[in-house]
């Protein structure tokens, strides 16, 4: 109802503007009339033309539960004074109490801090100005994918730094998409744009950031592995940061010199980007070799005597695999 493109959005964004303020109430008149000492009542078509004249009156304006009347305007409103409020001013602790006190959706609207605030049931949430909203459409292509790592596991020349780094990021990258999308809810109609650019973002990152875990976690077992994502999805925003925290959690001591320690990846993470390859097979390809660089170094007939392989899904699996080596280099040449 308050996002940024609709009639009532309009309305407060006219009256914040003009800096006389405003208390507006949305709820059935007539549920909340106990509440009322004097007012008009006007009981009028709304559009944002009329709450904003409305508005230069020192009084709430009562709108009805859909916000399409005016109900009433210039109202006192006298909600229960024994109810907790954590507000200073009268308006924004009026406001506090009656989204305490009713099921109405109270909007604050401050002439000197030109803030708005909306409160329901008790909670409050000070909207966004909208240039500031649509800023976060820049963040959502802030996240890429970890391009070089890929090239570096098929090179063999990665070291835990490597690991740290998209891992760190690809999490870092999660956090933002939640952030970003109670902006896409708050923006309303004008949120697709974003909430579009968010999906195709952060498609498969909840599961390449799994399977990098899984590719080198020190002990490989299950427990350990959900344990360690669990931990990981925990972390404060400082710890993130900690690289020697991070490869705490992967099982590592963390006084070691990250960028001269080297790892091997075990392949869940390049297997994992193999069209209609099931993760049970993938498992047993792992468990058979070992590590990405074994599987790379084995024989044809090795591959297909892998449970679940058989000769017609190994020489898939050996065009998947050489079909990412060119896309990787493509790519990175297209990011040089």
């Amino acid at each position: 109802m308050v996002a940024p493109g609709t009639a009532l959005r309009e309305g407060i964004e006219n009256i914040l503007n003009a800096h006389t303020g405003g208390l507006i109430v949305i709820s059935d008149p007539e549920e909340i009339s106990f509440l009322f000492s004097g007012g008009l009542k006007l009981d009028i078509d709304y559009t944002p033309a009329f709450l904003y004249q409305v508005a230069k009156m020192d009084g709430a304006i009562i709108l009805n539960a859909n916000a399409t009347k005016i109900a009433m305007a210039n109202v006192q409103l006298m909600p229960d004074p024994t109810i907790l409020t954590h507000e200073t001013g009268t308006r924004h602790r009026t406001a506090e109490r009656i989204s305490k006190q009713t099921d109405a959706i109270v909007i604050a609207v401050s002439h000197r801090r030109e803030v708005v605030s909306v409160y329901v049931g008790g909670l409050k949430y000070i909207l966004e100005d909208s240039l500031a909203i649509d800023r976060s459409r820049h963040q959502v292509t802030s996240h890429g994918r970890p391009v070089e790592l890929t090239a570096l596991e098929f090179e063999g020349g990665v070291t835990l730094h490597d690991v740290l780094t998209v891992l760190q990021r690809s999490e870092l990258a999660t956090r933002m998409a939640v952030e970003i999308e109670r902006y896409i809810v708050e923006l309303g109609s004008d949120g697709r744009l974003i909430e579009m650019q968010l999906e195709e973002t952060m498609v498969g990152t909840a599961a390449e950031k799994a399977a990098l875990v899984h590719d080198y976690i020190a002990h490989d077992s299950e427990e350990a592995f959900a344990e360690g994502l669990d931990q990981i999805s925990r972390l404060t925003h400082q710890d993130l940061l900690d690289f020697g925290r991070l490869a705490e959690l992967l099982g590592y001591d963390r006084k070691l010199n990250t960028l001269d320690y080297p790892v091997s990846p075990r392949g869940y993470r390049i297997l994992g980007r193999i069209p209609r390859l099931p993760k049970l097979v993938v498992s047993q390809i792992v468990k058979e070799f070992g590590g990405l660089d074994e599987l790379l170094a084995a024989t044809d007939a090795e591959l297909e005597m892998v449970e679940g392989v058989g000769e017609i899904r190994a020489k898939e699996i050996r065009e998947g695999l050489r079909r990412l080596q060119e896309i990787n280099l493509v790519d990175r040449f297209l990011q040089t």
